[in-house]
């Protein structure tokens, strides 16, 4: 029970201490609109997303239709809704897929050392660094063809490499800390250091880079789908809504606007969280 109570106490002090990051606490309460808005999306939109209706066709926003319509009468403000389901998805999909295989590949060279780290980080990360992160996503899903998954697949395989450098070179200082080398010298196993004594200890950066990668992986999706490479129609996406919008840019300014809108939030509040751990964490602030 004290323990509980003690540790009730600490988590309570660490929100209150990050709730003084006033662009943070902005960017969690957007993020929770986000969350809310994928979530609970059928039970918000006011009309189906993939339902046509051409007598109302590039309708301006009005009372029955807050955003407007779009050329095949579709209500945009259910479509963004909707289109947050695909985005939070894909950025929390890909950040979890690329942290896993970037935290055991970066964690394996940094505490190795030797002829695994040259492989790891001289030939493997290199080789996709060598190549932009978006061109290797446009070509990987323009093989396997467009899907949710081969989205996510592919924005993962661009996006691992950031993670295991970051995480390789966390491993290197922290491995050579007192409190490391006396948990070897007491019997301790390769095993039992990386993860009972070395990855408590290089999970800050982690979380910052993560909130950084989810933003980049909402603004690559929207990419990618406004290209044609992203989750195919009718499922409503806010790239694939940019793209639709970029024939009326003159006469319905409000189709681009509004999918503008929602990505540029969703990336903003990704960025402020971001910016909130990295201030709050960091030991020279304290």
């Amino acid at each position: 029970m004290l323990t509980f109570l003690r540790t009730k106490a600490v988590l309570e002090q660490d929100w209150r201490g990050f709730a003084r990051q006033r662009l943070a606490l902005a960017g969690v309460l957007l993020l929770l609109i986000f969350l809310s808005c994928a979530v609970f999306a059928p039970h918000l939109a006011p009309h189906d997303p993939a339902q046509l209706d051409l007598a109302a066709r590039l309708t301006p926003p009005s009372a029955s239709h807050w955003f407007g319509t779009d050329e095949l009468g579709r209500d945009v403000l259910s479509r963004i809704l909707f289109g947050a389901r695909v985005s939070l998805t894909v950025a929390f999909a890909v950040v979890v897929i690329s942290l896993a295989v970037g935290l055991v590949l970066g964690m394996l060279a940094g505490f190795y050392g030797g002829w695994l780290d040259t492989v790891i980080n001289l030939y493997l990360t290199n080789a996709f660094l060598a190549l932009p992160g978006i061109l290797l996503a446009v070509a990987f899903v323009a093989f396997l063809g467009p899907s949710l998954l081969n989205l996510i697949f592919a924005l993962a395989l661009a996006a691992w490499v950031n993670y295991a450098r970051l995480v390789r070179a966390q491993v290197m200082a922290v491995k050579q800390r007192e409190f490391v080398q006396a948990a070897r010298s007491l019997g301790a196993g390769d095993l039992r250091l990386m993860l009972r004594h070395i990855l408590p200890n290089i999970l800050q950066p982690l979380l910052v880079q993560a909130a950084v990668g989810m933003a980049a992986a909402v603004l690559a999706e929207a990419t990618l789908s406004f290209l044609g490479l992203g989750v195919q129609p009718p499922t409503a996406t806010w790239g694939a809504m940019l793209n639709d919008a970029r024939s009326h840019l003159f006469e319905s300014p409000y189709l681009i606007f509004f999918p503008a809108a929602a990505v540029a939030l969703c990336v903003l509040a990704f960025n402020l969280v971001g910016d909130g751990l990295r201030d709050y964490l960091d030991p020279r602030n304290s």
